[in-house]
């Protein structure tokens, strides 16, 4: 299962993971960076999907409904308010979700979005667990290069932004995918059972991503799917001085 899953996240990808990287992420004393780091990717893979549902596809109302349901694991995460029994049942949503009538491709980008929402809030929940399990307290942690790296390509026009926001979804979620996969031999079995569950949904997100921008895309975006992979190949392939789960190659220590 675990092959025929990755098969088409490997052939996607321009590069594997640096092998210096999984020697890095390995090592115990790495190991709260590296289960802190995931914890905030989970919530900013939902904020990021939540911001495209607003911004795109529904009305103010609607998006005050989303706003209330993230807004425990931002409280968490940033105030550093509430713990992990006051996010456990905070990850599913059933308020009704209104599209614009303008928008030709709301609903599709509705429901793809909110299924990806629920999976990373539960994910973030389950990382938080797994923190408390292992006696590693929660503090903040700064963003790597990674998303900015993609992020500040980004077309300014419509709808060729949110096209260029979409794949860059679809590589982050590859990517996270594929070092799930990568990292997860080398690591506790409650750790590697959990980042193998991981596989299966990751998989399915940078599909969706890709979908919705070749469905809102008045255009082929092959060539600026390339373009994004190309930039983001450097990233992770290039000596990086901030260790994350998304980061390059650690520089040599001296």
């Amino acid at each position: 299962m675990i092959s025929t899953l990755l098969q088409p996240i490997n052939d996607f990808l321009k590069v594997p993971t640096p092998e210096e990287w999984i020697i890095e992420a390995r090592k115990p004393e790495n190991l709260s960076i590296i289960l802190r780091d995931h914890l905030l990717c989970e919530l900013k893979a939902a904020q990021s999907a939540l911001f495209l549902i607003r911004k795109y596809a529904v009305d103010p109302e609607s998006a005050n409904r989303l706003n209330e349901w993230i807004r425990p694991y931002e409280d968490f995460a940033y105030k550093k308010t509430g713990d992990v029994e006051s996010l456990r049942s905070k990850s599913s949503f059933t308020k009704q979700i209104t599209p614009k009538e303008s928008c030709s491709y709301g609903q599709d980008l509705i429901d793809k979005m909110i299924m990806l929402i629920k999976e990373e809030l539960h994910h973030f929940y389950q990382v938080l667990e797994l923190m408390e399990s292992k006696g590693i307290p929660y503090t903040p942690i700064e963003a790597s290069r990674y998303a900015r790296g993609m992020i500040k390509h980004v077309k300014t026009f419509e709808p060729d932004a949110l096209v260029d926001k979409l794949i860059i979804g679809s590589i982050i979620e590859a990517r996270s995918c594929e070092r799930f996969a990568k990292l997860a031999p080398y690591l506790d079995e409650d750790m590697n059972k959990f980042y193998v569950s991981l596989l299966r949904s990751e998989a399915r997100h940078y599909q969706d991503y890709l979908a919705l921008a070749e469905q809102i895309s008045d255009k082929d975006i092959t060539e600026r799917i390339e373009y994004f992979l190309t930039v983001e190949s450097e990233l992770v392939t290039g000596l990086d001085s901030d260790f994350k789960f998304h980061s390059g190659v650690p520089y040599p220590k001296k």
